[in-house]
């Protein structure tokens, strides 16, 4: 005999800062909620990604919660930039501190979320076989979830471990003695090989375009900074969320083309003292203008030069793409790493990987062996974690059908055909191009004001329409194409997944789309359908 429905108000998929966000504001209004977590604990992309030298690129005091003021004032971040098991303890905190733990079930998997147009609710299923029926159903499952474990001839057939930067094992890895080959020079292996090349015997790095990296410049948080900060916390946000990258990137105002040649080259000068994602506020025209773009990442590949020893590695390791086109890394002592005897670099994109044996990897006609292999190749962005769910809304439309060409939404929020489901930092959003907890927050707050609008108007459904979902993927998309973000294959377009649709996925303009999502709910939710019956 199976068990009975569980009847809930909200499911919420995922126990990020998402999901964790959404159950704290659910409770707040009285509403039965439940979160449900594929991984044994809460924390999302910071659960599963483990790996040496796992940080933050956004600074600490920025990437963190801003809803309760006790909570901004008492945590106390030990790092300008803090490391994974510093943001999983916040996170760990964060439950505790207000008594969610009870709320949130881990290892579930949601296999299923299907819309009952009968009686208008959700029917979530795990792949153990529980069901839960809810009035609303949130998606909390995050931008970078999904592992992108790439297609390669014989990957299954090599002898030693193999590892994925974004499903690290929890215990840790110890690389000492070993030959390790780390695949993938993104985000992931950036912060990964200068750590693992201080353990291993001989590591090799396999790359098939490098990435624009910069140095981080972390370090420790000196008390007076903290308290400084957290004396002017309201205007310390208020600058994060009037920037449309949320960035807090003290951005400079003047466009190169104003700047003589002696004020560019020290203002990217500062810019690289500066570190990090600051370079984003460089010049007003730096994702719009090509001239200006080039400039930055010329000075960029001259550090590389000066930093790396061999010319021929340099020349490998520096890029010639977009500046910013994908987003920009951060790293500590990243391109040093290359001038250890022990690392070696071979560059696939020309000459890419032919297959993997049981000893190891083979370029060409070259058989590289190995102990051990680190695929540092990224996620299936954005959309990979809803695909994986089969979600289907009215008259059993599938979503994995509608977005076949490309994800569909109207503000990263709703979907057309699927009522009272919900996205948080959805394709469509800004999201990515943000401080993703300043954009979560944001998204969060949206839903808590539209259902307690649907509640105090005794309506029963919230639905986005297809004229304004179209509207909107063109805004999102006339918006990219006014930059310089569309000019390389990024994973903000899907690129790295084979098969997947290039369609520019997130929204540019954090300041902009908050304001525009004031304006749809002063407007009685402009773009939606409410109804009194489903």
């Amino acid at each position: 005999m199976s068990a009975p429905i569980q009847q809930l108000d909200v499911v919420i998929v995922g126990s990020g800062f998402a999901g964790v966000y959404m159950l704290h504001t659910a409770r707040k209004l009285g509403l039965n909620a439940r979160v449900l977590e594929a991984g044994s604990g809460p924390g999302g992309t910071w659960f599963w990604n483990r790996y040496p030298g796992a940080r933050c690129d956004i600074e600490s005091m920025q990437y963190s919660y801003q809803f309760d003021r006790d909570l901004q004032q008492e945590w106390q971040w030990s790092e300008r930039y803090a490391a994974q098991p510093e943001i999983l303890a916040y996170i760990d905190n964060v439950i505790e501190r207000f008594d969610l733990a009870n709320d949130i079930q881990f290892n579930t998997r949601v296999a299923s979320a299907i819309f009952d147009e009968v009686n208008g609710r959700w029917i979530v299923e795990t792949s153990a076989g529980e069901k839960f029926s809810s009035k609303f159903c949130i998606m909390a499952t995050g931008c970078l979830s999904v592992a992108n474990m790439p297609d390669i001839k014989g990957r299954e057939t090599f002898s030693g471990p193999v590892y994925h930067t974004g499903q690290w094992p929890q215990e840790g890895v110890d690389f000492s003695g070993l030959k390790v080959a780390v695949v993938g020079t993104g985000s992931s292996g950036i912060q990964t090989i200068p750590l693992v090349a201080e353990q291993a015997a001989q590591l090799t790095v396999f790359q098939r375009t490098p990435a624009f990296t910069v140095p981080a410049r972390n370090r420790a948080l000196t008390q007076s900074e903290t308290d400084e900060i957290k004396a002017n916390y309201d205007a310390y946000r208020a600058r994060g969320k009037s920037q449309d990258l949320a960035w807090d990137s003290a951005p400079n105002e003047k466009a190169a083309s104003e700047l003589s040649d002696k004020e560019i080259v020290a203002e990217c000068e500062h810019r690289w003292e500066m570190g990090a994602l600051f370079w984003y506020g460089a010049f007003s025209d730096l994702l719009i203008d090509q001239k200006t773009n080039d400039i930055v990442a010329e000075f960029v590949r001259g550090k590389v030069r000066k930093m790396v020893t061999d010319p021929k590695v340099a020349d490998i390791l520096a890029p010639h793409s977009v500046f910013g086109c994908k987003r920009v890394c951060a790293d500590t002592n990243y391109y040093a790493t290359y001038n250890r005897d022990n690392v070696s670099l071979i560059d696939i994109s020309s000459t890419p990987i032919d297959e993997i044996t049981s000893d190891g990897i083979r370029v060409d006609d070259t058989l590289y062996e190995f102990d051990a292999i680190i695929f540092a190749t990224g996620f299936d962005a954005m959309t990979g974690s809803l695909n994986k769910i089969d979600i289907r809304g009215r008259n059993g439309l599938e979503l994995k059908d509608k977005w076949a060409a490309g994800p569909r939404t109207y503000l990263g929020l709703q979907t057309a055909g699927f009522p009272n489901l919900f996205t948080i930092s959805g394709p469509g959003s800004p999201s990515v191009l943000t401080c993703m907890v300043t954009s979560i927050e944001q998204h969060v707050e949206f839903i808590r004001d539209a259902i307690v609008y649907l509640r105090e108007h005794d309506l029963k459904y919230i639905e986005a329409t297809v004229e304004a979902e179209d509207a909107w993927v063109d805004h999102v998309n006339e918006v990219a194409g006014s930059t310089l973000l569309n000019n390389c294959n990024s994973w903000y377009l899907g690129a790295n997944v084979p098969g997947k649709p290039r369609v520019f996925m997130p929204y540019l303009g954090f300041a902009a789309y908050a304001t525009k999502c004031e304006e749809v709910a002063q407007e009685g939710y402009e773009g939606f359908v409410l109804g009194a019956a489903v």
